[in-house]
């Protein structure tokens, strides 16, 4: 069984009531306060951290123009891929000459649709074994390639992250290493079957090839400069109890006990409260003020108005008499 928190009586399993049977202090309440308090602070703490996180995410994305041009070169090899990167000709006898493009749809076909048993017995042949072999490599290092890039995009999730910079460096770096692989070794599986069978088969890159790789070398450049010129990461300020997080880590940090913190938090929220009360009376104010300024402002054009119209009724009244005056001179 537990000890009681006041007093350390070790309770026992017949100490069913929630009160201690020595010091009578009732064990579930005690020091509610502290402990909500405690409760409450990690709670913060948990925000903070969460807070920082989504910061650097931010940042990661929308941070700084280094980061909207990183995000742009991200997509920007997918992209390319879709251009042409290669084009195969082939033909036979009997068989009409035919003229293929290659592009990310048409590599993930190929993939999809493949014979890889065919294909490493093809490796085996003393005629077209290089040849074969070469498309292999290429194939599969394309699709190496492709994979890196997409890692490095989702990556830039955690680019101001421990290692972002460096992580998302790499990451280029095999990605340029695949893409140039795999179109040596493309070449050579052109010029080995192209060989054997001149007349029949040809295949060459198109620009798309070394439109890819030159934006995955843009991609790499970006990165190396985004880590040498270090955007900062623009942190949102938070709060542990009414204090900066940064002084609150300081206190904890120089040994302060968390009764002086909670007593300086105490007097934060206080003030805070006290400036509340005070902006809404300030505002209360003024509302009443505007109020006494309107309705001034309609009792003065209602008196306005009672003296033009105190005005008209004079004249009236003077118009009339000097009219009952002339009648009356007439009939004298």
């Amino acid at each position: 069984m537990a000890n009681c928190p006041k007093c350390g009586y070790h309770l026992k399993f017949t100490d069913w009531h929630p009160n201690c049977p020595k010091c009578g202090i009732n064990i579930v309440y005690y020091n509610m306060d502290e402990r909500l308090q405690e409760e409450a602070d990690v709670a913060e703490l948990d925000h903070v951290r969460v807070q920082k996180k989504i910061d650097r995410l931010k940042a990661s994305f929308v941070g700084s123009p280094y980061s909207l041009v990183r995000l742009a070169l991200s997509i920007l090899p997918i992209a390319m891929l879709m251009l042409p990167l290669a084009k195969v000709t082939f033909s036979g006898p009997f068989i009409e000459q035919r003229s293929t493009t290659v592009n990310a749809v048409t590599i993930v076909n190929t993939i999809s649709s493949l014979n890889f048993d065919n294909l490493f017995r093809m490796t085996g042949s003393k005629l077209v074994g290089p040849g074969f072999t070469g498309y292999a490599v290429s194939l599969f290092a394309v699709l190496i390639s492709l994979a890196m890039v997409v890692v490095s995009l989702i990556s830039l999730m955690a680019a101001n992250g421990p290692k972002g910079n460096i992580r998302n460096i790499i990451n280029n770096s095999i990605a340029i290493c695949a893409a140039a692989v795999s179109a040596i070794f493309f070449t050579k599986f052109a010029s080995g079957i192209g060989s054997a069978f001149p007349e029949f088969f040809s295949g060459k890159l198109q620009f798309g090839a070394f439109a890819y790789i030159g934006a995955l070398l843009l991609l790499l450049a970006i990165n190396i400069i985004i880590t040498i010129k270090k955007p900062p990461v623009k942190y949102k300020q938070c709060y542990i109890g009414g204090i900066p997080y940064e002084e609150y880590e300081q206190m904890i940090a120089d040994g302060v006990s968390m009764e002086e913190i909670h007593a300086k938090m105490d007097k934060i929220l206080a003030e805070k409260e006290n400036a509340r009360i005070a902006e809404e009376r300030k505002k209360a104010v003024e509302k009443e003020a505007k109020e006494l300024e309107e309705l001034e402002r309609k009792a003065g054009k209602f008196l306005d108005k009672a003296e033009e119209t105190a005005d008209d009724v004079k004249e009236e009244a003077e118009e009339a008499a000097q009219e009952i005056k002339e009648e009356t001179d007439d009939k004298e």
